[in-house]
């Protein structure tokens, strides 16, 4: 998609501080951090949310949530915990229409968020 951020992101096109990449996915620190850690993981195929991603890609998802586990072992914030939220839609605070995880961590998380 030609106006989305996170596709440019993903081709190159913008710059990121990138955490890790493979074919599918790729994952950056976000640049208004919400917390010490704070990644943002995208598939490279774009889909606006989790409403638009079709049944046949489900190991997409699921190979995202693994990347986000992965990177925060990494990162070493797994033993501690860690926050994965996706936002799907206006209600959910969603503000890039490319379907992507925030990766959170590095302090205690309150409960409820928002």
């Amino acid at each position: 998609m030609s106006d989305c951020i996170f596709c440019k992101i993903a081709a190159g096109e913008i710059p990121a501080d990138k955490m890790y990449e493979d074919e599918h996915v790729l994952a950056f620190k976000d640049v208004k951090p919400q917390a010490p850690t704070h990644i943002l993981l995208i598939p490279k195929a774009h889909y606006a949310s989790l409403n638009e991603v079709p049944e046949q890609e489900k190991e997409l998802v699921g190979h995202l949530l693994m990347t986000a586990r992965r990177i925060a072992g990494e990162l070493g914030i797994d033993g501690e915990g860690f926050r994965i939220v996706l936002n799907t839609g206006p209600n959910s605070g969603q503000e890039v229409y490319h379907i992507h995880f925030h990766l959170l961590g590095g302090r205690a998380m309150t409960w409820p968020p928002g």
